[in-house]
């Protein structure tokens, strides 16, 4: 054999043997293909039974949408068997009501009539807001207009206010819907929309058949919000007592708080500052003053989107981060803020809630996922959308990664092309795609159900359905850690209550054993604890007999020892006599 032909050969080889090195990094590179999956101890993907199917895809030809199909929708909200889309690139929100798997029109909500009560003032807040701006026109018959922005070839903005009495809205992003009770027990259902383009949160009341206005929150005059900046709502939510939090455009404060009489209270919840420990040094000493002024601040960067709970708390998601952040919980892509805007998102999982854990470096398609939206279940469990690979991704109230899901770039269902949304009505997820311009129903399959089940019970307190419950879930995944842990958990809540020592004992032996398959530390060191405690009391009389042995018998050493040296002491000075 000649030495090219051994050469070719040895190449061949050295081929053969790395090509399955570079497909499992290629398969870990966060480009994963499998449908549904989940990771393990060791972070690596596992497949798993699908959680989810697609149940429907509701698109624009489906609905009688008044001749005019959905444009650049933004936001889902989901409020019993209504879904509410804000449509912005019509200025106007779509009102669905579900019937089964189908959704229905039942309005289109793109003004408000102003009561003759309120007109006064609204014409004053408007007028006041607009003159702010710069941008009021007030034609001879009394029509409020915008005036179109400096580089706008339209001759008039949207229209804002004519005599009769109507608010139209301009590019809503996003809206909130609270049903409240009168003090006779009469229930109202208000509407807030993020009017982003009209620089207003617009409250109105759509219990009847047309929508009424009932207040608008404007740019605050208070000396903390840069009056330099334009107040821009992109995201809301509303609490229970009707409280407004808004997430602003260029406010990077944190959340913008108002009280339901619309009085500015001030921000909640701001980003932490992440930086660069060189750029820090860089920046600080080794560059001057006007150098300094000409770079980026290390300024708190704004949210993407925000969610509230059933129990008032606030989830957001941030998609501004450096990715070596990510692993190091610095990034901090999901956050529960408390009434005071403190983070207090329990993660208790091997690594901190992120979506994919294994992504290609700075890269966008195969990037680290970014959450563009997330919802939160009534049990707890938060759903997050990734819009670098178009998956929904599950957490429990612990941290702990439920499944992950979906794709994009794909023409088939369950794809997505720019995922921008997600709501849930019970388990079922609703998510909006922005440029199909559709939303996508997934329901639970058995599988997923059974998931829902086992965690529910536990909480309820039904110890032992709910490790039957994980039992038939292992059925599905015997891998599948959370069931593993789901089990331990019931077995440790369930020797607390059982009669006997022995049988307390066994049962948190059994708890610590699944604890250790699962690699869980925290609930075996736990398990652990009650263990000890159990076996320390039911040996106790061992113990105290043990260690008074220990005791004593070294004392009684000693005393023969001495006796006998004294004794030999003794004869010893007798025979020397």
């Amino acid at each position: 054999m000649t030495v090219k032909k051994t050469k070719r050969l040895m190449a061949f080889m050295c081929v053969l043997i790395l090509m399955p090195m570079s497909l499992a990094n290629a398969a870990e590179d966060g480009a994963h293909s499998t449908y549904t999956y989940n990771y393990d101890y060791w972070e690596d993907i596992r497949e798993s039974p699908d959680a989810y199917r697609v149940a429907a895809v509701i698109r624009s030809s489906d609905l009688d949408l008044g001749g005019t199909d959905l444009s650049a929708p933004q936001s889902l909200f989901a409020l019993d068997d209504k879904l509410y889309i804000a449509d912005r690139g019509n200025n106007r929100i779509v009102e669905l009501t579900r019937k089964g798997q189908d959704f229905i029109c039942t309005r289109i909500i793109d003004h408000a009539v102003v009561p003759d009560d309120l007109r006064e003032e609204f014409l004053k807040d408007t007028d006041l807001m607009l003159a702010e701006n710069g941008r009021r026109y007030r034609d001879e018959a009394g029509n409020l207009y915008l005036k179109p922005a400096a580089n706008s070839s339209a001759e008039l903005g949207p229209m804002i206010l004519t005599p009769e009495g109507i608010t139209n809205l301009n590019t809503p992003n996003d809206m909130a819907v609270v049903v409240m009770k009168d003090e006779d027990g009469t229930e109202t259902r208000y509407m807030w929309i993020a009017d982003t383009n009209n620089n207003r949160v617009l409250k109105i009341d759509i219990t009847g058949d047309e929508p009424v206005f009932v207040r608008q929150f404007v740019k605050p005059t208070d000396a903390t919000f840069d009056q330099n900046q334009a107040f821009l709502p992109n995201k809301i939510v509303v609490d229970s007592s009707g409280r407004v939090f808004v997430q602003a455009t260029n406010i990077n404060k944190g959340l913008v708080k108002f009280e339901s009489d619309a009085t500015f209270t001030g921000f909640i919840g701001a980003n932490q500052v992440v930086y660069n420990l060189w750029d820090y040094i860089w920046k600080t000493f080794f560059t001057t003053k006007e150098q300094r002024s000409q770079q980026a601040s290390f300024v708190p960067t704004e949210y993407q989107n925000i969610y509230i709970d059933k129990n008032g708390f606030i989830y957001a998601t941030n998609i501004s981060f450096s990715e070596y952040d990510l692993l190091y919980d610095n990034a901090k892509p999901i956050r529960r803020l408390n009434a005071v805007g403190t983070d207090i998102l329990i993660k208790n999982d091997h690594y901190p809630p992120i979506g994919d854990l294994k992504w290609v470096e700075q890269s966008t398609d195969h990037g680290p996922s970014k959450f563009y939206d997330i919802t939160v279940l009534d049990n707890d469990m938060y759903m997050a959308i990734d819009r670098t690979r178009g998956r929904i991704f599950g957490y429990d109230p612990q941290g702990i990664m439920l499944w992950a899901f979906g794709m994009s770039g794909v023409s088939s269902d369950g794809s997505f092309n720019r995922a921008v949304s997600i709501e849930h009505m019970g388990y079922d997820l609703l998510v909006l795609d922005e440029l199909d311009c559709s939303v996508t129903v997934f329901t639970p399959t058995e599988y997923g159900n059974l998931i829902y089940q086992a965690s529910e019970e536990y909480l309820d307190g039904q110890y032992d359905q709910s490790a039957e419950t994980w039992q038939e879930v292992m059925k599905y995944n015997p891998n599948y850690t959370l069931a593993i842990i789901g089990i331990g958990r019931s077995e440790m809540r369930e020797a607390a209550e059982l009669s006997t020592t022995q049988e307390r004992i066994a049962k948190y032996a059994d708890a610590m054993e699944h604890f250790k398959n699962a690699h869980d530390r925290e609930n075996y060191g736990r398990a652990f604890r009650y263990y000890r405690k159990e076996w320390v009391e039911q040996n106790i009389w061992w113990i105290v007999l043990i260690v008074a042995a220990l005791l004593v018998v070294p004392v009684i050493k000693r005393s023969v020892q001495k006796i006998k040296w004294e004794v030999a002491a003794y004869e010893s000075r007798q025979v020397h006599k």
